[in-house]
């Protein structure tokens, strides 16, 4: 079971700070329901505060007020799906080259077909869900006000533990408010200034949302908690700098102008805060990775306590399916719905430089491949392992083919092994080893007569009894199938929900690694970092745990837009980064089933933002749609 202090407490009735809409709902209205409690009610019992802290937090993590269902936060689309993270995931993975998704639920095709209009309804649950969890946060600052606290005789260690959690419902707002304009641009503003009631909020535009995040974070940095020092869960100074930091970066494109160099002075406040970097990578999406290192702000997820079919429960059922094994996964079942294109699998056959990364082995050896797979097929010459400082163990960074190899020296068949049973023994003359096309490395222990063929560990697929290419988006074993999350520990436990439904496993949604990349981006384009320090980042990425996967010697726009899918894929970062980077619609790039065709065709620019749903903009005459809807 997950161990950490600040456990979100779920309350057991429903609180009216928690019930509205952008326009209509007339939260004057005195509720008759038993089960709900008034503000001045609540508030009497100085535990509440905390307690309605963890529902702000819990709002990005569970679906409604009991949990897994019935009684859910936003009505008009199953509960299951209505949960913050699932809608999140949903736009900024599925739209994109890292994932589709096999089921046909309404319009839940429209994402990777990049079709949606406004009366989409996964695109009006995201902007329902971040409409509520704006409200929430609002509706405990409304009731922490001075004067307020004062009014209840709140004071000392009391009113100094509110006043903490009051810069952090504000770092909660303005992350849902980062969201907003990041997804649908320009966006209805409401703040605990503006009177609880009937009205028709106005609509700010992004720039001018842009500015009040960040006015917002800059107002709130210095009274959170030191990086590191709050309860696991909770954020603190250095989640205000990343989100500072994801603003900058994505400033040109939110407003017209750069600010690299910010996105260099935040992203740094960050990595000088300093956290580690994960010895292993699977272990950043275990069911204990509470415990793992560079893991900035999470969503934290309890199989016991936040129980909802949205979440990790979502990513790590919903990934599991055809001949895959769900108790490897710590569930008892799985969706069979969400898997990768070509595309992701294809991004981590480059990234190197492998001539560097081969020098940095040791010497060339007189040991080679040779082989179908190789450069120059069977004839050779072979491609040169290079030898480990002594020993008689060689190895080499790899871009193969699809094919067969052999280990020789010399260029001489007089000496080759190869391997008779397919286990990674190699035997004097033995069988052709078969290899897939992608980036190696290939280490041979001559003395040993062992051998092994590792790819980035980062690549976790799932890839027996799957294709690599798609045929059809409803058949899940047409592509990939994504191993990432799983609901078990490091010792292969699994997690506390001994029905194998809800999970442990809690979303890293701001880690370090994040951090470094954007580091990088923002030097390569002009902001005024360390072009060697910026590549150094670049090389702890892949030297995790001293487990090295070749050297990067440079950085350009390409290698970081692929690094950051190698990196961070199903993180919810990839639909941004494509906009960023101009390749999400319209332009050149495209991947399988974008635009609904197998191969991909160009869309729309104006798909860059999601529309104001028709419900909302029907409902609120201070409402202006996107462009092209």
């Amino acid at each position: 079971m997950k161990k950490y202090s600040f456990k979100l407490l779920l309350l057991g009735t429903i609180v009216t700070l928690f019930t509205f809409t952008s326009c209509l709902k007339d939260l004057d209205t005195v509720p008759q329901d038993k089960d709900i409690i008034l503000a001045e009610t609540l508030f009497n019992d100085p535990a509440s505060y905390k307690q309605v802290l963890a529902k702000l937090y819990a709002g990005l993590a569970i679906s409604g007020q009991q949990g897994p269902a019935g009684m859910p936060d936003i009505t008009g689309i199953d509960e299951g799906f209505s949960q913050y993270l699932r809608q999140y995931w949903l736009a900024q993975e599925v739209t994109t080259d890292e994932a589709v998704i096999g089921w046909a639920d309404g319009s839940l095709p429209d994402y990777h077909e990049q079709d949606w209009t406004p009366s989409n309804e996964f695109v009006t649950a995201l902007y329902n869900r971040i409409i509520y969890q704006i409200t929430s946060c609002n509706a405990f600052l409304r009731e922490t006000t001075d004067a307020k606290l004062a009014g209840r005789g709140i004071t000392g260690q009391l009113l100094a533990d509110v006043e903490l959690y009051k810069k952090e419902a504000r770092f909660l707002r303005a992350l849902s408010y980062y969201h907003a304009i990041d997804l649908y641009g320009n966006f209805p503003f409401v703040t605990e200034d503006d009177e609880v009631g009937f009205f028709f909020p106005q609509q700010k535009s992004r720039a001018e949302l842009f500015t009040w995040i960040e006015s917002e974070l800059k107002s709130i940095e210095n009274g959170l908690a030191a990086p590191k020092s709050n309860e696991y869960g909770r954020a603190d100074q250095a989640a205000a700098w990343t989100l500072l930091a994801k603003l900058y970066l994505n400033a040109q494109v939110y407003t017209g102008t750069a600010k690299y160099a910010d996105c260099i002075t935040y992203s740094s406040k960050v990595i000088n805060a300093g956290y580690g970097m994960e010895s292993s990578y699977k272990n950043l999406f275990l069911a204990d990775n509470h415990t793992a290192d560079g893991v900035i702000f999470p969503i934290a997820f309890d199989g016991l306590r936040t129980q909802s079919f949205g979440g990790t429960t979502f990513l790590i059922h919903a990934a599991v399916g055809g001949g895959m094994n769900p108790a490897d996964f710590g569930i008892s079942g799985g969706w069979g719905g969400n898997r990768t294109t070509s595309a992701l699998v294809n991004a981590f056959n480059s990234g190197i430089d492998i001539s560097a990364s081969n020098n940095a082995i040791g010497a060339p050896s007189n040991w080679g491949l040779v082989g179908s797979a190789t450069v120059n097929s069977w004839n050779g010459p072979d491609m040169p392992l290079h030898r480990i400082g002594t020993s008689s163990v060689y190895s080499g960074f790899f871009s193969l083919n699809e094919g067969e190899i052999k280990f020789r020296r010399d260029n001489d068949w007089g000496f080759n092994y190869g391997d008779n049973g397919a286990n990674g023994t190699a035997e004097d003359g033995g069988a052709n080893i078969k290899v897939a096309a992608g980036l190696y490395k290939i280490t041979f222990n001559l003395g040993a007569l062992t051998y092994t063929i590792e790819k980035d560990p980062r690549a976790l697929f799932h890839t027996e009894g799957q294709k690599l290419e798609i045929e059809s988006i409803s058949t899940f074993t047409d592509g990939y199938a994504v191993t990432k999350f799983k609901n078990v520990d490091r010792n292969g436990v699994a997690g506390g929900d001994t029905s194998g439904t809800f999970t442990d496993t809690d979303f890293p949604l701001f880690r370090i690694a994040d951090v470094y990349l954007m580091y990088a981006e923002a030097t390569l384009k002009g902001g005024g970092g360390n072009n060697a320090l910026a590549i150094s980042y670049m090389n702890e990425l892949r030297n995790r745990g001293g487990k090295n996967f070749g050297k990067v010697t440079a950085i350009t726009e390409a290698f970081i837009l692929a690094e950051r899918a190698r990196e961070l894929y199903w993180e919810g970062h990839r639909r941004t980064d494509l906009i960023r980077f101009g390749k999400f619609s319209n332009g050149d790039y495209v991947w399988p089933w974008k635009g609904g065709v197998k191969e991909g065709i160009s869309t729309s620019g104006h798909l860059d933002l999601f529309p104001i749903p028709a419900t909302d903009l029907n409902a609120n005459p201070n409402l202006k749609q996107n462009n092209g809807y």
